[in-house]
């Protein structure tokens, strides 16, 4: 079965991807086969790590149009990946009415800590005493909120971003554990017609697996989409082979055009 669009690529144009490259990763896709990829940088506007800032949507958008006269054979989506629209919400209208986007992720990094302070998931297992658990939880309930602000994107990406930076030593991460508030934010992207990302973290983890799949199913979601979210050209649709498997046994399944969504 040939792969499926990698449809959540991060280039130079992300503030933390200093190996990305937009024209290496179109050449990869072709060689791979893809039909094709979308690059959806980082907008976002929170000030959580050195460095941070959201995607120069002019430029950016300039160099989707030069690669797409370039690489006529790969079917080449412009987009962005809203990082807490829901706190932004006048930022993200600009970005969005800045030009077409085909693809618009909406995702959460960063909850606010008991103390009010700002923390990405990725610094969970950093911070002293943090109550790990719920700090998670936490998390699924911004996600919900960012579902229920009614903002505009079409696909939830990484659902369970935190599983990505466990706690080494400590149980393993469990869907099962977090089950209600998973599901409520399945419930509610399913109800507002938005598409799941399975995102294979450039082939180290899947986010989300099978039980996660199989819950989005159950609650009446339609659509799942995938991403490598590739920070590197190198890492364009790794784990997809994997991620295409699970996603057919959760019962969902390719249509005949390749660019299009896998659907129950």
């Amino acid at each position: 079965m040939p792969l499926p669009p990698d449809l959540h690529v991060h280039t130079e144009w992300s503030w933390d991807a200093p190996r990305g490259d937009m024209e290496r990763s179109c050449e990869r896709a072709l060689e791979l086969g893809l039909p094709g990829i979308a690059f959806t940088e980082h907008a976002e506007w929170n000030q959580v790590h050195p460095g941070q800032h959201s995607v120069d949507i002019a430029g950016y958008l300039d160099s989707v149009e030069r690669c797409r006269a370039k690489f006529k054979d790969l079917r080449i989506l412009s987009g962005v990946e809203l990082g807490e629209p829901h706190w932004f919400p006048r930022e993200t209208a600009e970005v969005l009415a800045a030009g077409p986007l085909d693809q618009v992720l909406g995702s959460i990094h960063c909850i606010h800590d008991a103390d009010g302070a700002l923390l990405d998931a990725s610094q969970f297992r950093e911070r002293a005493g943090l109550d790990f658990p719920g700090a998670v939880r936490e998390y699924f309930r911004e996600t919900l909120a960012m579902i229920d602000s009614g903002l505009p994107f079409e696909t939830l990406a990484h659902i369970d971003y935190p599983k990505r930076y466990w706690l080494n030593g400590v149980a393993p991460y469990h869907e099962q554990d977090f089950e209600p508030e998973i599901r409520a934010v399945l419930t509610a992207a399913a109800g507002t017609g938005r598409v799941l990302e399975v995102n294979t973290t450039r082939g180290r983890v899947l986010c989300p697996d099978i039980t996660v799949v199989r819950w989005w199913r159950e609650v009446g979601g339609q659509a799942v989409q995938y991403a490598s979210d590739a920070h590197d050209p190198d890492k364009i649709a790794e784990g997809f082979k994997l991620a295409t498997q699970m996603v057919e046994a959760a019962g969902f399944k390719p249509a005949k055009d390749p660019m299009a969504l896998w659907r129950r």
